[in-house]
């Protein structure tokens, strides 16, 4: 599943297209969303916005139009008049006079009044945005302490939409890494600095793989690694999907656990148990 800085790079490609543009012809692939075609058709885009990883893209007129990838959906951009050459399903397509915003495989799709968003079952319950500018790590160090998340094991809080949202499975396993931190820590344990840490390698980690489009590792050893000719999916992580290899910190080996149905990733030796 795409996490928040994959969704929020959708975003910036379709904004890139539609934002004040009108949108001339709205087509929807699932039959109860047809009657809303009229609604949005000859309106103009205002932003596209992501909470987490949702997508919400705001029309002039006091409308929206709310999705959620899911496992399978994806959008594509294009050239008006140019559709991709796939055997996914269409789901919507937003055509303006030069362009196209298409979303495939998607089910999770509904429009929506823009004042009445926060009543979104999604959305109603979900934490801040973990790419929002607004996220500082002082409010992040502020909810490990708050007592609905100071009971959580770091690895379920961090799945969890409600205290961050946008957080998936590599950002966690990567975010745990950076801070140094045993992922069975519960959050109301850490230390003052523990806390810190752990704040200010959420918002790190994670705008770093928005900004580099997936790579979390610091610049200079991620060069270094393609430098010595390793593949972009050798490159991106410190231990997310790197079980059997040897930690870059620090030459141990990245182990590999299951917890929930989902994997987890963590290096023993930089992210000791706590005693």
């Amino acid at each position: 599943m795409p996490e928040g800085p994959e969704i929020r790079r959708a975003a910036d490609r379709i904004e890139a297209v539609l934002a004040g543009e009108i949108v001339e012809a709205v087509r929807f692939g699932l039959p109860r969303l047809r009657h809303h075609a009229p609604t949005l058709r000859g309106h103009r885009v205002t932003a596209v916005e992501t909470r987490g990883k949702a997508l919400l893209t705001h029309f002039e007129h006091g409308w929206s139009l709310y999705s959620h990838n899911q496992l399978y959906g994806v959008w594509r951009v294009q050239r008006r008049g140019r559709l991709p050459k796939t055997n996914r399903s269409l789901r919507v397509a937003l055509h303006t006079a030069s362009h196209s915003a298409l979303l495939y495989s998607a089910s999770d799709i509904s429009v929506w009044r823009t004042e009445e968003l926060a009543e979104h079952p999604f959305l109603a319950r979900i934490g801040p945005d973990i790419l929002s500018p607004e996220l500082s790590w002082q409010l992040i160090a502020a909810r490990l302490r708050e007592a609905r998340f100071a009971r959580r094991q770091l690895a379920d809080l961090y799945l969890d939409q409600a205290f961050l949202a946008g957080v998936g499975n590599y950002l966690r396993a990567e975010i745990l890494f950076s801070a140094g931190l045993d992922s069975a820590r519960r959050a109301g344990d850490l230390g003052r600095g523990e806390r810190g840490r752990l704040a200010r390698a959420t918002l790190a980690v994670s705008r770093r793989s928005y900004e580099t489009g997936g790579i979390v590792l610091p610049p200079r050893l991620a060069d270094r690694l393609e430098r010595e000719g390793l593949q972009r999916e050798r490159r991106r992580f410190f231990v997310f999907g790197r079980d059997g290899h040897p930690c870059y910190r620090c030459g141990g080996e990245v182990q590999r656990s299951e917890r929930g149905g989902r994997r987890l990733y963590h290096c023993p030796a930089c992210q000791p148990a706590a005693a």
